[in-house]
């Protein structure tokens, strides 16, 4: 009688070792432990150390993933377009990894998306004509807008427009809060009139970002005779 033969699992790799645990995180549990990507993968803890070293070369594998998903800034285009589309690329990348958000800068080990990406962005605003220290000045507004809006969204007690004037209606209904604080009784009917999205209320925000920088590389070049 001819022997069954068993099915062999795929060969591990560090590739498919981070992939795995990005999956694993993006179902919400967050960056997975080293037991229980083992256990998805169907492997003894001890055969992942063999492709990455613990939990925190695990963790820079994964920002990197998430870096690697985000727009370049584009040769040839200016300034302003190309971070436009990064901080929107930026938000899509971490709405499709939540977990990410509050983690893209923590490395202390980057990998080479994350290195490329940084890269990019500062040539980009130095060949723009950007002082080091304006450059510098203006990647973190951008950044702290980004990373700030998404860790909002993230926490905020609703996720759509119409729960948010839902909650709004709830907190304000009370005539006598309503009296006594009128302003806010304003937006209970400017979001049930309107309702809320969280995508056009980014890119606003994100281009008053841009004009406030491009405002202050403008003064610069004056300031300098580049202009």
């Amino acid at each position: 009688m001819p022997r069954k033969r068993t099915r062999r699992a795929a060969p591990l790799s560090r590739d498919g070792i981070v992939a795995a645990a990005v999956a694993l995180a993006d179902e919400g549990i967050g960056p997975p432990s080293m037991r229980t990507l083992a256990g998805a993968l169907g492997v003894a803890p001890m055969a992942l150390y063999r492709h990455v070293t613990n939990k925190d070369d695990l963790l820079d594998g994964m920002i990197d993933v998430v870096f690697d998903e985000v727009d370049l800034p584009l040769d040839g285009a200016d300034w302003g377009t190309t971070m436009r589309q990064r901080g929107i690329s930026m938000r899509d990348a971490l709405l499709r990894h939540r977990w990410a958000v509050g983690l893209m800068e923590s490395r202390t080990k980057p990998g080479p998306a994350n290195l490329r990406h940084h890269n990019m962005v500062m040539r980009c605003l130095r060949e723009a004509g950007f002082s080091f220290w304006t450059a510098i000045r203006a990647y973190n507004a951008m950044d702290s807008y980004i990373y700030g809006s998404l860790l909002q969204q993230k926490n905020l007690p609703f996720e759509t427009g119409d729960e948010a004037a839902e909650m709004a209606a709830d907190v304000m209904a009370s005539p006598s809060l309503a009296d006594e604080y009128p302003y806010l009784a304003e937006v209970v009917v400017e979001l049930t009139e309107r309702g809320f999205n969280f995508g056009e209320e980014f890119e606003s925000g994100l281009d008053l970002i841009l004009d406030g920088i491009e405002r202050l590389r403008r003064q610069e070049a004056a300031s300098t005779g580049r202009a």
